[in-house]
């Protein structure tokens, strides 16, 4: 016990000098940047790819689309000076360089040009001559009717389709990549937002604790002030140390402990118990004017003592703890069922499902800190015990558990 309070002591000490504040700003930024950061890397990657697939993809249908239309319009030329030569006829070529949409060349047998409206360069073992802005085909299929062996023609519309396919798929990248950014953020913030509940969940624990060790500790500092105690002051230091004891030996269940390890499970009297635990609690119950009646039997069961008083104390402290003065709490021990039935303040319907998660406070009234519940549901856990849980706001509540 001594030990148990020099801890606590050392504990509520520290955390009252330094001021135990749990500051996430920095390591916040910190997960946000990387998680961000991974996440627009990881798309800009893949976005890329599908954009750069999608452009090579495009590039090629644009190139055979051209190049049919070219080899369209050399058929359509071929047709008309082979019919020419074929009807004896001289056939005007230059009617064909009036083209808005290609250039075009005729050259003879010795590949000289005969007439056109380009000077490239022709290499004429290649049927296509790709540059940089454009591209030639080359062909002879009129076998030299009317003197035309080669013809070759220029398009200039496949590099501007590149550019504006380009153009296009760089505002459209931009454009989803704004969108995939602005879903990052949000699923970025979406991300630290439990943790941060849980930071402040574990922040408001700390404080919490704080300031339920602060009351006990007080009272002994101050019943300890002269050379002699008092009855009043022996009494009050002996329950403010019974409460800091509850306080340790419940953090520690909950934080130090490897509670399958270290259980002594034998079979106890649970009336003997009960009424072993109530001289603590009958004294502060008279504190508040609250009546506790006890209705107990004898019931045999197979228990750690330490584990059903954790179990008992928790509902009792609690039945207190939230009642209201003068009210009333009845403690039965009957046919296997242990039911704690007080007068407080009663639970909300909707937060009765959470009073069980550790931290959690179904209300600011009166102290706590969240594991008391968190700690009966981990015995109850482990022994296979069913319990329910009735109440009403204003009216109380009533514990009841199947032993």
């Amino acid at each position: 016990m001594n030990n148990q309070i020099f801890n606590m002591l050392s504990l509520h000490s520290n955390i009252n000098k330094k001021g135990l504040i749990i500051d996430l700003t920095q390591s916040e930024k910190r997960t946000f940047i990387r998680f961000f950061a991974l996440y627009l890397g990881g798309s800009f990657i893949l976005m890329f790819f599908i954009a750069y697939l999608y452009y090579e993809n495009q590039t090629k249908l644009y190139f055979d689309l051209t190049k049919t239309k070219m080899q369209k319009e050399v058929s359509s030329i071929t047709a008309q000076i082979t019919f020419a030569h074929m009807s004896n006829n001289k056939i005007d070529l230059n009617k064909f360089l009036l083209s808005d949409k290609y250039k075009i060349a005729f050259y003879d047998k010795n590949k000289k040009m005969i007439l056109g409206n380009f000077d490239d360069n022709i290499d004429f073992t290649k049927k296509i001559i790709q540059h940089e802005k454009h591209f030639i085909l080359i062909d002879d299929s009129t076998h030299g009717h009317n003197g035309v062996y080669f013809i070759a023609i220029e398009e200039n519309l496949f590099y501007n389709l590149k550019q504006k396919l380009k153009i296009d798929i760089t505002y459209l990248f931009l454009f989803i990549y704004f969108i995939i950014s602005l879903i990052g953020f949000y699923l970025a913030k979406l991300f630290l937002k439990p943790i941060r509940e849980e930071y402040e969940k574990l922040d408001n624990f700390i404080k919490d604790t704080t300031h339920e060790l602060n009351t006990p500790i007080s009272a002994i500092l101050m019943s300890i002030n002269g050379d002699t105690l008092t009855a009043k002051q022996t009494q009050r230091v002996k329950l403010s140390a019974r409460k800091i004891s509850e306080i340790y030996k419940d953090l520690t269940y909950i934080f130090l402990e490897d509670t399958s390890d270290k259980s002594f499970i034998k079979k106890h009297n649970l009336k003997e118990l009960i009424l072993e635990q109530l001289e603590y609690f009958m004294v502060l119950a008279e504190k508040k004017n609250i009546n506790i009646i006890i209705d107990l039997e004898d019931i045999i069961y197979e228990v750690d003592k330490n584990d059903f008083t954790r179990l008992f104390n928790n509902i009792v402290s609690n039945a207190i703890k939230y009642n209201n003065p003068k009210g009333s709490i009845s403690i039965t021990l009957k046919e296997n069922f242990l039911i704690v039935k007080d007068t407080g303040i009663g639970i909300e319907k909707n937060k009765i499902q959470n009073i069980y998660n550790r931290y959690y406070r179904a209300t600011t009234q009166s102290g706590g800190f969240g594991v008391g519940l968190n700690i009966v549901r981990n015995v109850c856990r482990k022994y296979d015990i069913k319990f329910e849980v009735e109440s009403k706001i204003k009216e109380g509540t009533q514990f009841k558990f199947s032993l």
